[in-house]
């Protein structure tokens, strides 16, 4: 009987288009372990596409090989095709225009006249050949990546690899280990059982980029004798260190800066819960001249900063509408799904988002604290 690892080298010998992708709110492990394996798969003949939900690409990520290439969505993934037959007309001439969204197709024959019948419509196969899924708990958690595209995920082999307990092992191969600190260490267990000399120094600098921004430079709970053995086999393997630690840890932007001294400003805490909370107004974008994406850069640092909190909540006003956003992060002892499970959070056991409309951000903090503590006291 084949081991995962062989069923997934049989299953891509005679797939060419592959689609990686990972949830919306994903972050440095997720973009490190897609662009790795993005960069294995294409040293096996494979073309690749990197897709998540909306995507903007942290400016402390850059530095990593490709990264520009990720896509916040899907250019097309099926052609629409018209077959006319011209058998017995010939075909003197083609054109169209595009008028009011509505496109024309003029056809003039040699001779006689085309009817209905001498025309065919049709869709093409679907562009990509096999899915890979990346640190997503579930596909609903890839936004429109998944909601919009359905039928592709239902025809197409899904292969989901993950580190989270609380993935719902939606693949045909689920690549799960639960052992793991990141799911870059769970990507470089594939590759080492596969083709480990495939692995070069940009792949290895992504991985290891991944590990470093899950684990906060392995200073989280979740790091394991076994992450610092892999960590030193990709520096091993040319996994550019020094170059990681520089980009993302001592290269910030003012306005980030700006932006976490707002936070730091709001920042409160609850002892007897191990909570750790802060807010953010609509002005303090605008003030910080920051955006959204900066925000889990700040999470980071407030972990970073807590080591003796267990639950890290980051209560923002949308920049543009009035929807409030919630981010939660647990470190330790809790299941961030469970805190927060009235609001429909996506995301997995250690960091969950989920939105509250037509509340204000006082309303929105009260009902999110109540709703923590409530849960945590049961």
């Amino acid at each position: 009987m084949l081991n995962e690892i062989e069923q997934l080298k049989k299953l891509l010998e005679d797939k060419k288009n592959v689609l990686i992708v990972f949830g919306k709110d994903g972050k440095g492990d997720a973009i490190g372990s897609a662009l790795a394996l993005g960069g294995f798969l294409e040293k096996q003949g494979k073309l690749v596409d990197i897709v998540s939900d909306d995507f903007i690409l942290p400016k402390q990520i850059k530095f990593l090989k490709s990264s520009e290439k990720i896509q916040n969505g899907f250019s097309h993934l099926q052609k629409f095709i018209i077959t006319i037959d011209t058998e017995k007309t010939g075909l003197q001439e083609l054109s169209y225009d595009l008028k009011e969204e509505k496109l024309r197709v003029f056809i003039t024959p040699k001779q006689g006249f085309l009817t209905r019948e001498d025309i065919r419509t049709a869709q093409s196969d679907f562009k990509y050949d096999i899915i890979f899924v990346l640190d997503t708990s579930d596909l609903e958690a890839l936004g429109k990546t998944y909601d919009s595209n359905t039928e592709l995920f239902y025809k197409k082999p899904v292969i989901n690899i993950d580190h989270n307990s609380a993935n719902g092992r939606f693949g045909q191969i689920n690549l799960i280990d639960i052992t793991a600190s990141s799911s870059a260490e769970v990507v470089f267990d594939l590759m080492q059982k596969w083709q480990t000399e495939a692995i070069d120094a940009d792949i290895a600098t992504a991985l290891l980029a991944g590990m470093i921004t899950k684990t906060n430079s392995f200073k989280t709970e979740s790091t394991k004798p076994n992450t610092l053995t892999i960590a030193s086999r990709l520096m091993h393997l040319g996994a550019n260190r020094d170059h990681i630690v520089q980009n993302l840890y001592r290269t910030r932007a003012i306005s980030t800066l700006k932006l976490w001294g707002q936070a730091l400003s709001h920042l409160q805490y609850d002892k007897s819960v191990g909570l750790v909370w802060t807010t953010i107004t609509r002005d303090d974008f605008t003030r910080a001249g920051a955006q959204e994406h900066e925000l889990f850069e700040i999470i980071d640092e407030l972990i970073a900063s807590s080591p003796e909190a267990k639950i890290i909540a980051l209560l923002h006003e949308h920049p543009t509408n009035n929807t409030i956003h919630i981010i939660v992060t647990t470190t330790r002892g809790q299941n961030a799904l469970h805190l927060l499970a009235e609001f429909t959070p996506k995301g997995n056991e250690k960091q969950i988002t989920c939105l509250i409309e037509e509340k204000s951000l006082k309303e929105a903090e009260e009902k999110v604290i109540e709703s923590i503590k409530k849960t945590v006291d049961n």
